[in-house]
């Protein structure tokens, strides 16, 4: 009989290639995330500059023996290690901005559940305070005042605190309700 775990990972893949590839491609997509921005910094742009006005001024000044780049063909060296170096950045800028794309995505639809919760929230206390007016309303037309909503509270607790007043209560509620329905 199959187990449990045999149903979570792909067939012919062990549960720990499984569990380790999201990791090592979550470690190479921060790695990118982190090229992109370092290539977007004005130190990257500073140092590269330097960079290729050393590369220049060496193989232009230095004695021929110790030049490893002609000028007279264009540097032709430096153009190729720039290139590689721009062929390198685009993609790596791109796997940055997906993994962004990512990222917002995700963050759009918690906002968006959060907004529908907050609605919810919003129309249920919406709909308390109109059940609280209506209720302040009906008392208001009862003619219930405080007087009345003391002496009932005081019923109440004599009637937690002994039990057998309920006859009693139950006997002077009755004739209250007699006398408002007398004219």
């Amino acid at each position: 009989m199959a187990r449990a775990q045999d149903f979570d990972s792909p067939r012919g893949r062990s549960p720990r290639f499984v569990e380790s590839a999201p990791r090592s491609s979550d470690r190479f997509g921060r790695a990118t995330e982190w090229v992109a921005r370092a290539m977007g910094t004005p130190w990257f742009l500073l140092l590269l500059t330097m960079f290729c006005v050393v590369w220049m001024v060496w193989n232009t000044l230095a004695p021929p023996a110790w030049r490893f780049d002609s000028a007279a063909l264009g540097f032709t060296a430096l153009t190729l290690m720039l290139s590689l170096q721009a062929s390198y950045a685009a993609p790596l800028i791109l796997l940055a901005q997906n993994r962004q794309d990512d990222r917002d995505r995700v963050a759009m639809e918690q906002d968006r559940q959060r907004a529908e919760r907050n609605l919810a929230d919003t129309e249920y206390m919406a709909r308390e305070i109109v059940a609280l007016r209506m209720t302040i309303d009906d008392l208001s037309e009862r003619q219930i005042t405080r007087e009345f909503l003391r002496d009932e509270l005081r019923a109440l607790l004599a009637e937690l605190e002994d039990p057998s007043t309920a006859d009693e209560r139950a006997a002077e509620e009755r004739r209250r309700d007699r006398q408002r329905e007398r004219p």
